[in-house]
């Protein structure tokens, strides 16, 4: 088997502006699976024009979701695994620090850095992200919410990798850059916000117990109703998101509306 030992996962719907792209930068790669959810667009045509493997997942509103189900059903031929969306493109500074850093057996998953471009520009401050989305196959799964009677997305968004053993960290990123543009932006935040408040009820009934304390404190704040202001002020001045000019200023305004959302639509749902 020749290539970088490395399976790589893309979870996709309707992608056709992105995928084309993200597939473009994987030829080095050994094994790519890209898993559908029933496409009405070209993605799965720009899949197989790449040669790929392509999978249908169909959802049934119950655990597993479409990460976990890949997991637990697809024939991945490598130790490591790494789940990556379309909208993401590997970097050659980035595969090349992978491919040092899975040598190192005492390690079992990596948090991957990950460079934000908002408005087509790139973001050098603000709010980072990094997700635990490289790790060895068998040693980690996404973590499991109860949500059969609420949920209405069938891969997990929010939902954190776990992972047994030590992890790492790889510097180089990933750039992140959506060609979707905005209004796909908002209407995709406008679906998580309101699976974020349903959660929020949720767990709200038990205390928030088992929360990791820096999910705790989000809770906490919004529960307050002031994450949208706390997160503003933190992603704007503290992380100097203002350096980055007008997009850095939309950036953490769209962020903080987000946080905004999720808020009142606790309120709303509290109240029913």
């Amino acid at each position: 088997m020749s290539g970088i030992p490395v399976t790589v996962i893309i979870p996709v719907k309707d992608e056709e502006r992105n995928l084309e792209k993200c597939l473009g930068l994987l030829s080095d790669f050994c094994q790519i699976i890209v898993v559908d959810s029933q496409s009405t667009d070209d993605t799965v045509q720009i899949a197989r024009s790449f040669g790929v493997e392509v999978q249908q997942f169909h959802w049934n509103g119950k655990f597993p979701k479409k990460r976990n189900w890949a997991l637990r059903n697809l024939t991945i031929e490598n130790e490591w695994v790494f789940f990556l969306d379309a909208d993401e493109y590997v970097t050659n500074a980035f595969l090349s620090e992978m491919q040092k850093k899975i040598k190192n057996s005492s390690i079992n998953g990596y948090w991957v850095t990950y460079q934000v471009h908002f408005m087509d520009k790139k973001l050098n401050y603000g709010d980072k992200l990094k997700k635990l989305s490289l790790f060895r196959h068998g040693k980690g799964e996404y973590e499991k919410i109860e949500e059969d009677s609420w949920s209405h997305l069938d891969m997990e968004v929010h939902e954190q990798a776990l992972v047994e053993g030590k992890t790492g960290e790889i510097q180089a990123p990933v750039d992140h850059r959506d060609y979707k543009g905005l209004e796909k932006y908002i209407d995709r935040h406008n679906q998580y916000s309101s699976w974020q408040a349903r959660r929020f009820v949720n767990l709200s009934k038990n205390e928030f117990k088992s929360l990791s304390w820096r999910k705790w404190l989000k809770y906490r704040l919004m529960q307050v109703g002031v994450l949208p202001v706390v997160f503003f002020i933190g992603c704007y001045f503290l992380k100097l998101g203002f350096l980055d000019g007008r997009e850095g200023f939309y950036y953490a305004v769209y962020k903080s509306y987000y946080f905004f959302q999720v808020q009142t639509k606790i309120k709303e749902f509290l109240e029913k």
